[in-house]
């Protein structure tokens, strides 16, 4: 049933063609030169006399990932930097496992449009229009689809009582991820600052930096 699950989630990404420059367009593929620096391309080619199998192949997604504490996640993905075959392809993918009480917190991808596939449990997805502010949720259960246009800020939390399981493909190889909390409580951006841009009570920043590991 995976293989069938990460097949659709392949098959329906590929058909969502987005414009990009890169040598991949123009060869059969180019397995990324991690060790180059990127460019607005993509990485340079690999040598073609140096591509194996092993460079079309990702097991990273088997495993439940990085755990995002404290919102009760785990997260894996599978962009160019991990999974360099993906390189110019203009496609990658990500595994979350969410229990119960779990949240996604709101974040945003500017590189890539994200297609969430519910592989078991339920969970709430939704995303915020930037040119309307208009909220738009959905209660997913298995088998249900919901598409997230690039550089919304979207979000999902759980939904009933067991462990939700979800895949996403993105139209990108390197779509990016800036999470909102992090962005304001995991970094050196000073505390009356914060407090300034959010009206958030000073007191309450200091303690949302600790929890984060921010600092200021």
């Amino acid at each position: 049933m995976a293989k069938a699950e990460l097949l659709l989630l392949a098959v329906v990404s590929t058909l969502s063609v987005l414009p990009f420059s890169s040598l991949a367009v123009y060869q059969d593929f180019c397995i990324a030169d991690l060790a180059a620096s990127a460019t607005p391309g993509g990485y340079p080619c690999k040598p073609a006399k140096d591509v194996t199998a092993d460079d079309f192949h990702y097991g990273g997604l088997g495993s439940p990932g990085t755990a995002l504490k404290p919102f009760k996640i785990s997260l894996g993905s599978a962009i160019v930097t991990t999974f360099p075959g993906l390189n110019g392809l203009g496609i990658s993918a990500a595994r979350m496992v969410m229990v119960p009480g779990g949240a996604t917190p709101l974040h945003s991808h500017p590189g890539g449009t994200e297609l969430i596939y519910v592989v078991e449990g339920s969970v709430v997805s939704g995303f915020i229009s930037a040119a309307l502010n208009r909220v738009y949720t959905k209660t997913l259960y298995a088998g249900d689809l919901m598409v997230l246009p690039r550089g919304q800020l979207h979000f999902q939390y759980s939904h009933g009582n067991a462990t939700a399981v979800t895949l996403s493909s993105f139209s990108s190889d390197n779509p990016g991820l800036q999470i909102l909390d992090f962005a304001l409580f995991a970094n050196d951006l000073p505390t009356e600052v914060v407090n300034k841009v959010t009206t958030l009570d000073e007191l309450q920043v200091i303690k949302l930096k600790a929890l984060f590991g921010g600092r200021g």
